[in-house]
């Protein structure tokens, strides 16, 4: 018989924060990010009483849509048209991805062709899930793909990014609450919540960063905030964000471990060798540097990269535009290019 709702809660925050503490004893990055995350990724495959939390983690990723928001600055406006050709590269990449993954799950792995085309699609979790499951596809199987997709590039980015460019990832996510002015708190309080409700009214995708995004834009380039949310939000995102991911897999079983997670691994292999392909373009074009040119063609979840380009340094806005974009490309070009493979079911 499993505990009661409330103890779950607590069992699994307990089990995040055992995981943030093992990653600061041992000294590796990320640790309020990458602990919770495996620590939920051992309960859910330990079978222990995990309570998965999605509306906290939802809410935690209105923080980074603000945060997002917070950084175009009037400066960076002046910037977009730099980042036009390389933005431009995305669609491109998508539609490659596609055309090696399609046949990957298709022929080799066995899966039915709606499963194999959304599992295939390199979108957000949740809209891949939900478009895959309406087109005919098994929602167990794109679960299970997508968030080993997520899992395994969050995971490895940040050794890359530290192994290879010697990036520490300890840059200060933001100033303390203390610093900012009380007003402008509420401000990015506002954006946030106002942000999320709208967005979730308008049905767009990734309503909790693009809502709080786009009102936090809007404050910044009036001259209502001037820094980021605050140190404290942004690790409390990185917290639940993490342990969001890791719960994703309670209830594994182990011919999924042998079947599903073993096939999404492999297809894994065909992203990085697509992503590191096209940012080793943009590098030697001259449109950015490795460590943004890495993250913004990284697949992995919107949130997270957003996460990733904070702690390293990166230039978090042309990072986040990458993924964007590639979002909703896939968001509106998936059920078309279905469509036209024969896929008629709405």
């Amino acid at each position: 018989m499993l505990p009661s709702a409330p103890l779950r809660l607590l069992g699994t925050i307990a089990c995040a924060a055992g995981g943030v503490l093992v990653f600061k004893l041992l000294s590796l990055p990320l640790p309020w990010l990458l602990g919770p995350m495996f620590a939920g990724l051992a309960g859910s495959l330990a079978r222990l009483p995990l309570q998965p939390i999605p509306k906290v983690s939802a809410a935690m990723r209105t923080v980074l849509g603000v945060a997002v928001g917070a950084s175009l600055t009037p400066a960076l406006l002046h910037r977009l048209p730099d980042m036009a050709l390389s933005v431009a590269l995305v669609p491109v990449m998508v539609c490659l991805v596609g055309v090696a993954g399609v046949p990957y799950f298709r022929r080799l792995c066995g899966f039915d062709t709606p499963t194999a085309f959304y599992c295939a699609m390199p979108g957000g979790f949740q809209d891949m899930v939900l478009l895959g499951e309406e087109a005919g596809g098994s929602p167990r199987i794109l679960s299970l793909v997508h968030a080993t997709r997520v899992l395994v590039i969050v995971a490895a980015m940040p050794f890359l990014v530290h192994t290879i460019w010697g990036r520490s990832l300890d840059a200060p996510p933001g100033v303390s609450a203390e610093s900012i002015p009380p007003l402008e708190l509420l401000v990015m309080l506002a954006c946030a919540g106002v942000g999320w409700w709208g967005a979730r009214k308008l049905r767009l995708f990734g309503a909790p960063l693009i809502g709080p995004l786009v009102l936090a834009a809007a404050a910044s380039l009036s001259g209502l905030i001037h820094a980021r949310p605050p140190s404290e939000a942004i690790v409390a995102a990185q917290f639940f964000i993490g342990l969001g991911v890791g719960t994703k897999f309670w209830g594994v079983t182990v011919a999924e471990l042998r079947g599903v997670i073993v096939a999404a691994l492999g297809f894994c292999l065909i992203l990085t060798a697509v992503s590191v392909g096209f940012a080793e373009v943009v590098v030697r074009a001259g449109f950015a540097r490795p460590v943004e040119a890495f993250l913004s063609f990284a697949p992995g979840g919107q949130g997270e990269m957003a996460i990733l380009a904070i702690v390293s340094g990166a230039d978090m806005a042309f990072v986040v535009t990458h993924h964007l974009v590639r979002l909703f490309v896939v968001i509106l070009g998936a059920p078309l290019a279905a469509r036209a493979m024969g896929d008629r079911r709405p």
